[in-house]
């Protein structure tokens, strides 16, 4: 995901990985697939990590509080559950590191209206009622900028979807590192990999799995126990043409290739490899083999978030000390950037 240009720009940056969930609504298999479990997998090797329940980014809409709270919490035993070590990883809630907001308000007066303009995933949320959304539903890939420049993170895990905004945020770095005529801020890349990295719905392939859909049916919770999770996985909607023996043959066919995107993902194969073991196979043999698959996989992860969900206070106390952290990498960081806009502090 990198190419010879950037790799020059960041030599003087230590690699450094910054990715966040939102808490709005649980988290889903597909959280877990194209996140999560990349997060794991980066942690513990060459680069810093640092992870990040990005409630700032939920209140774009309107949240209950109460269950804000339990979802941001939520989020946290999901991302220790699935193996991040807060030893290892910096984990925090972003809204006890204040210096998001206030390095997000700089890069609003960097970005450009007609940058924010292009935001598919604004349109999206938006729909025809763009008039009546807040303001911060329009503006937030300038905080999501922030949150990752703050770090000087060089490489973000992100799903397909959230490939533009990484791609802002280098615009962002660029303009104000040319407006200031300084070398501060990285160009960070995306880091896109896996089989699944966007999970669709199980009842429609066409549809990207969500934990607002319509039916619970349709998705995987991280809290999901063994039984639900087989009898879901069971229950997938499929088609009735047996596996091809090439990933070609999965075209046309979007039910049948997020299974085995699914499968791949969870057995750390490629699609290619699960067509290989089960060309040919029919689904009343593929969605028993997946469900135990995904049973194996998830449900001590579902377990083990009941468990620390129990503690509220040892989550707080996680996401407490990983903020001291996170804010004495931040605080020098927004400090640099106020001497350069020429702040008086």
């Amino acid at each position: 995901m990198t190419d010879a240009a950037t790799t020059d720009v960041n030599a003087k940056f230590t690699p450094r990985v910054f990715s966040g969930i939102k808490p709005s609504g649980g988290l889903t298999l597909g959280n877990y697939l194209g996140a999560i479990k990349r997060f794991v997998d980066m942690q513990g090797g060459d680069f810093e990590t640092i992870y990040c329940v990005v409630d700032l980014h939920a209140i774009t809409v309107w949240q209950d509080p109460t269950e804000l709270r339990n979802t941001t919490r939520e989020v946290a035993a999901g991302f220790i559950a699935s193996g991040i070590d807060p030893e290892q990883s910096v984990l925090f809630n972003q809204s006890q590191v204040s210096q998001h907001a206030e390095l997000g308000w700089l890069f609003n007066c960097v970005a450009r209206v007609g940058w924010m303009n292009r935001m598919t995933q604004f349109k999206d949320k938006a729909g025809s009622n763009a008039e009546k959304v807040s303001l911060g539903l329009y503006a937030y890939p300038s905080l999501m900028a922030a949150d990752i420049l703050l770090y000087h993170a060089t490489h973000v895990p992100v799903g397909e979807d959230q490939k533009q905004h990484v791609e802002l945020t280098r615009d962002i770095a660029q303009k104000f590192n040319h407006d200031f005529k300084v070398d501060f801020f990285p160009e960070t890349n995306p880091v896109i990999e896996g089989p699944a990295t966007r999970v669709m719905n199980l009842r429609d392939g066409a549809k990207k799995m969500s934990k607002s859909g319509e039916s619970d049916m349709e998705r995987i919770n991280m809290t999901d126990d063994a039984d639900t999770i087989a009898k879901k996985f069971k229950k997938a909607k499929t088609d009735p043409e047996p596996l091809p023996d090439t990933l070609d043959g999965l075209a046309g066919r979007p039910e049948a290739r997020n299974l085995v995107d699914i499968y791949a993902a969870l057995s750390d194969q490629t699609s290619q490899q699960v067509i290989a073991e089960y060309a040919g196979a029919g689904w009343g043999k593929f969605k028993p083999a997946l469900a135990d698959l995904a049973v194996d996989k998830l449900a001590p992860i579902s377990t083990e978030m009941s468990r620390l969900m129990a503690d509220p206070a040892e989550i707080d106390r996680i996401l407490a000390r990983g903020a001291e952290r996170a804010r004495a990498i931040a605080q020098p960081v927004l400090q640099q950037a106020y001497d350069i806009v020429g702040f008086v502090r």
